[in-house]
Parts: structure tokens; sequence; C-alpha cells
């Protein structure tokens, strides 16, 4: 389950369910034909397995469920899938563009 080591701070592990709070959208920008994900005053332009990431967030599956879903569409390891997951996840979340339950 997520957890904080300080107030407010959100740290992600596999139990924790994330999602992209209201502010922050992920969408499809055909102008330059790649994802974008649109935070307030910034874009961020996740590559192609990033993007498959936070379209599994939503709340309801956790890291755990994300990963086995990742490591089973890429045959990877899911131990490996979900390190990275979870790094992707943590840095999203420590400059505030993820929330989780």
């Amino acid at each position: 389950m997520a957890e904080t080591n300080r107030p407010g701070r959100l740290i992600v592990d596999q139990g924790t369910k994330p999602y992209l709070p209201p502010f922050m959208k992920l969408r499809y920008d055909k102008g330059r034909d790649r994802w974008v994900l649109l935070a307030p005053e910034r874009i961020l332009s996740p590559d192609k397995i990033a993007v498959e990431i936070l379209q599994l967030c939503d709340g309801v599956k956790n890291v755990e469920e994300i990963s086995g879903q990742m490591a089973e569409q890429y045959s990877a390891p899911v131990d490996v899938i979900q390190k990275d997951v979870v790094e992707l996840l943590q840095d999203l979340a420590d400059k505030g563009f993820l929330k989780a339950f």
C-alpha cells in the first residue's frame, strides 16, 4: 500500500493504486504525432512504454497488477518490470504529477 515517509510525500510500492489527478491530462497530440502529458504550464513527452503504464493508472489497478500486465505484454520478468514501473511512478509522484489510493 502507498505510504508516506514525510507529510505529503507519496511512496510508490506494489500496493499503490496510482492515478493522474484532474489537472494532469494524457493526450495524443496529432500535430506533433506523439503522446503528451499536460501539467499546469508544462508539457511532458513520455515514451511509448511510459504512455502504456500511464494508461493503466486508473486508481483501481495497483502497481503489482500494472507490472504484471506489462510483463505479460513484453514477455519480461515481472520483478524487472515492477522496478521500472515503480521508478517511473515515483518520479511522477515526487513532482506532484501522480496521486494514489
